[in-house]
């Protein structure tokens, strides 16, 4: 990894990260796919749990560091649809904050358990992910063009995650990699106690 793409990936993920948007923002957008597209870069506790499975994915390696950026949205796309459709999903709140808690937790203590299991925690997340996105659609947008939209700006945030994940090859980069583990479970808690 070269000086430029590390600090191409320490750019971005600061940059996602010095957001001050909150939760959930109201966009005001006229066209489905912006306003998919803005969604979760909005609301801090999906982009921090969408930033967090590309973490993951870098910290469990090959195949993982693919495998887990793919399901998510696949599987995203799906609650979406629940949403939109108006199936009940209960506690979808609290499965998106205590998604930044448990992968935060996973990054910061280095936990890897087998890629199937890890597949499936990050399936189970991305239910609820994708049913806020779902449910959150604004009446006047595309639900299609929305849908990209989000599915899109996630595999996006997924990346970053993984830019910075890659860090973990030094060993200056795997203390930062799990603090940002760390940061981000931290942020679960503050997302589910509402002190975030």
């Amino acid at each position: 990894m070269t000086r430029l793409s590390i600090k191409l990936a320490v750019s971005i993920f600061l940059t996602l990260f010095a957001s001050t948007a909150h939760a959930h923002a109201d966009v005001d957008a006229t066209n489905g796919f912006v306003s998919g597209f803005l969604h979760p870069l909005l609301g801090l506790d999906h982009l921090a749990a969408m930033v967090a499975v590309g973490l993951w994915g870098a910290f469990l390696g090959k195949p993982a560091i693919w495998m887990l950026p793919v399901t998510f949205p696949l599987v995203m796309a799906f609650g979406g649809a629940l949403g939109i459709l108006g199936v009940p999903v209960p506690a979808v709140e609290t499965g998106i904050a205590g998604s930044a808690v448990i992968l935060g937790v996973m990054i910061a203590f280095a936990i890897k358990p087998p890629i199937m299991l890890a597949a499936v925690i990050v399936a189970a997340f991305a239910i609820f992910h994708g049913h806020a996105h779902g449910t959150e659609l604004p009446s006047a947008v595309s639900p299609i063009t929305y849908s990209i939209g989000f599915v899109l700006s996630t595999g996006l945030l997924h990346l970053a995650g993984i830019a910075f994940g890659l860090l973990i090859r030094w060993p200056l980069g795997r203390v930062a990699v799990q603090a940002s583990g760390g940061v981000i479970a931290l942020a679960g808690v503050g997302f589910l106690t509402g002190l975030v």
